[in-house]
């Protein structure tokens, strides 16, 4: 009983481990996911005239990073004209670590004019650290363009 509660302890542990972004810098010129350039990069703030639909379209973008997951690193908010625009590492390929937070960066990826649930907004909530009260709080959906990125390219 005693070996099969330290191993608990023990695993439990390493999943949290796991669970955390990856820690290190975020340094001019590094790269996340697939590589990529600056080059033919508009500014996040011109993506709303570029994506209006639901359908999956190719873009490149330059802006700053506001927020990253504080849990894994799979997500990032950058900062729009308007608030703050979502963005996910493209099937959780990649994670980024919390030094991004701050910094000017290339997002090359995929962008559709999406409906973010309830459940989704409060998850995402959590994760950046807010309280039980700010997260109780979001009770509408939210339509907002989200970015799938392939690539990230710090400034």
């Amino acid at each position: 009983m005693k070996k099969l509660l330290s191993l608990i302890v023990v695993m439990s542990f390493g999943l949290l481990a796991m669970a955390q972004p990856p820690k290190g810098p975020a340094n001019k010129g590094m790269t996340f996911g697939e590589s990529t350039t600056a080059d033919g990069a508009i500014s996040v703030s011109d993506l709303t005239t570029t994506v209006t639909s639901e359908k999956e379209t190719p873009v490149k973008v330059k802006g700053k990073v506001t927020d990253v997951c504080t849990m894994e690193g799979c997500w990032i908010k950058v900062q729009t004209s308007d608030g703050k625009m979502m963005v996910k590492m493209k099937d959780h390929a990649f994670v980024v670590p919390l030094d991004l937070n701050g910094k000017e960066v290339i997002v090359n990826g995929t962008a559709a004019m999406k409906v973010t649930s309830v459940k989704e907004l409060q998850h995402y909530a959590e994760d950046a650290g807010k309280t039980k009260e700010e997260i109780a709080k979001i009770t509408e959906p939210k339509k907002e363009i989200i970015l799938n990125a392939k690539g990230i390219l710090v400034l």
